[in-house]
């Protein structure tokens, strides 16, 4: 689902409630540029003979280009677990980001593209032009605060530094004079027979005549004005206009009010500029007070995009139970290589990055408690060494994967037919795929590694995965002749779906353990002969995808013990029995808890190719 400046209020509430109801979230940043090593740069004192970088050294690369370039797209895919039906329900949100504020709050920004960058993004079709006309607009928690301290400086008139005028600017003077004359006529008003006006206008010379076609005040003489009756006229206020400025007498309660309606026009202008941090807020648990349930629009000027920030819940009840779901639990990040992504979300959304990797690593473990790299999910055990680790590629890998089961949501049908890559919704897409349907494989293998034995990285990459039909291969070995026969476990249902989680055992399965491609053979095992064991896999390894399939494998004595009551029913000469166990629950094939020993090893682990410790642990300052 795109999700434009236009239609940013009204999918606010979908996206916040998604982010509450998400088992985690998939992210990934499209940039305007990212570090790139210059051409014969001299090597640093803490650079091995090999020529790999420090973590440290890598972190500052990366955290000098996210202050120089900003970040372009967004892209956030919430996954919700429906455990009942034993599937993955998807939403991929995909949202441009406008790199320019609103100038009413001073906030200036400077926005640098790379041309490496621009070359790449462009040959995947990304509209340039997208971000300015279509972007949501975001302030970081830094640039939030900083517009705050300058609007109230700019209430505070004390402030306001005096012009002083010079003695050769006669023009300045003689309006300086007039302007005292007028105010006071005004306040010396003696005239009987005409009612004293309840304001004065300062205004050009001439300005009353008919025909008058000048320009009025300028910004030099206005501020002028202001002076005169702040310093001057202390029972006076100013109010400006476009071409005049007002006078009134003061009146507190007016005065008060006056001054209520401008904080509360500049808290809700706030609240749309910082935009699209609400989601991230929502993420790590930040304040949301600021965003209200009700709709209410008004007309401010002509300009039909001004509204009272409000977000259409269905009721006040929906967003409170949305508001604490998000503030109880902080929602596990998810991303491909995202060890850069986190850096540049960082510096886009919360502000200055810390000088020290250490500290980041601390700060952004507070803000998300687990995150979960793909791409060293995908090459923990070679270290990155000759593996196929891009995201295309573990995508393609995991294709004829059919579990666990994952659905595109009906309301986000824009990636059920095409896949537009490097567009960051589709790689958040891509992304949470790949988390799932990996994750379920590894678990599956017994591919659970000691997570303080973490090999080291390389830039060359390569990947091993179990057979990609669905199966995890079994390897029953022979004591005599020493061959191995390969089970799958796979078994398609009649809709050419697999029913059962792989290389998970049914009950009553009393076959022993497998090992796995690539796993060292250190148990032995008792010596079965070469057709006891395949019979014993054959009659055990396998569900059945129907009742039916049953009848298959019974013997006939064993069809009079075990035959189903519902078959019971179709069987000559056989009554039902009148009492039936409830079958069992549905097997299905799920990702591994987070709650489970399988992510101690894999979660808060980042994967940093040509660094000498290839890993980044977040959290963690080893």
């Amino acid at each position: 689902m795109d999700v434009t400046r236009i239609t940013f209020q009204r999918h606010l509430s979908l996206v916040l409630e998604s982010i509450a109801g998400a088992k985690f979230v998939a992210l990934d940043l499209e940039l305007s540029g990212i570090p790139g090593r210059q051409p014969n740069a001299p090597r640093r004192a803490n650079e091995g003979s090999g020529g790999k970088q420090s973590l440290q050294h890598r972190y500052e690369e990366n955290k000098k280009a996210a202050e120089r370039y900003q970040v372009l797209q967004m892209g956030i895919t919430c996954i919700e677990e429906d455990i009942d039906r034993g599937i993955y329900i998807a939403r991929p949100f995909n949202i441009c980001l406008n790199p320019v504020p609103d100038e009413r709050l001073e906030i200036e920004r400077i926005i640098s593209y790379q041309s490496g960058a621009v070359e790449f993004l462009l040959s995947h079709r990304f509209r340039m032009e997208a971000p300015y006309l279509e972007g949501v607009p975001y302030l970081s928690r830094e640039e939030e605060a900083l517009a705050r301290r300058l609007w109230l400086s700019r209430q505070d008139k004390a402030a306001v530094m005096d012009i002083k005028l010079r003695d050769d600017d006669p023009e300045s003077l003689e309006f300086v004079r007039r302007v005292r004359n007028e105010i006071d006529g005004w306040k010396n008003w003696n005239d009987e027979e005409v009612p004293k006006p309840g304001f004065l206008n300062i205004a050009p010379i001439g300005h009353e005549l008919m025909g008058y076609t000048g320009r009025g005040l300028n910004n030099f003489q206005k501020r002028l004005v202001h002076q005169i009756v702040r310093a001057e006229y202390p029972d006076l206020v100013t109010v400006s206009r476009a071409e005049f400025i007002r006078i009134v007498a003061y009146n507190k309660k007016r005065e008060d009010a006056l001054q209520d309606a401008k904080l509360k026009g500049f808290e809700e202008r706030l609240t749309k500029e910082v935009g699209l941090r609400w989601l991230v807020e929502a993420m790590v648990g930040g304040d949301l007070n600021a965003l209200d349930p009700a709709v209410s629009r008004r007309n401010n000027g002509g300009r039909s995009d001004e509204t009272h920030y409000r977000i259409p819940w269905r009721s006040d009840q929906q967003f409170l139970q949305a508001q604490a779901s998000l503030k109880e639990k902080k929602t596990i990040l998810v991303g491909h290589n995202v060890f850069m992504d986190l850096i540049n979300l960082y510096a886009c959304f919360f502000g200055n990055l810390p000088d020290r990797v250490e500290d980041f690593q601390r700060t952004i473990h507070q803000l998300f408690p687990m995150i979960i790299d793909t791409k060293f999910l995908a090459t923990y055990e070679n270290g990155a060494r000759n593996v196929k680790s891009s995201l295309e590629e573990l995508d393609e890998e995991l294709q004829h994967v059919q579990v666990p089961v994952i659905e595109i949501h009906p309301d986000h049908p824009k990636y059920n037919d095409r896949q537009p890559l490097h567009e960051a919704g589709c790689d958040s897409f891509l992304t949470a795929k790949v988390l799932i349907r990996l994750s379920a494989k590894l678990e599956a293998a017994g591919r659970h590694i000691n997570p303080t034995a973490i090999p080291p990285s390389d830039d060359e990459e390569a990947y091993e995965t179990a057979p990609e039909d669905g199966g995890v291969l079994l390897d029953v070995s022979n004591s005599e002749s020493g061959s191995t026969t390969s089970v799958s476990t796979s078994l398609k249902t009649p809709s050419g779906e697999s029913s059962i989680s792989e290389g998970v055992p049914l009950d009553g399965a009393t076959y022993e353990a497998p090992s796995f491609a690539g796993a060292s053979k250190k148990k032995k095992k008792k010596k079965k002969s070469k057709g006891a064991v395949k019979a014993a896999v054959n009659r055990k390894a396998f569900s059945h995808a129907t009742v039916f399939d049953l009848l298959g494998h019974l013997s006939s004595a064993e069809e009079e013990e075990n035959v189903s009551p519902v078959l019971a029913k179709t069987l000559p000469g056989r009554k039902p029995e009148k009492k039936t166990a409830p079958p069992p629950p549905p097997k299905f094939t799920m990702m591994p808890s987070f709650d489970g020993e399988f992510w101690k090893a894999y979660s808060n682990r980042l994967r940093v190719n040509g660094t000498a410790e290839g890993v980044c642990n977040v959290g963690s300052d080893d």
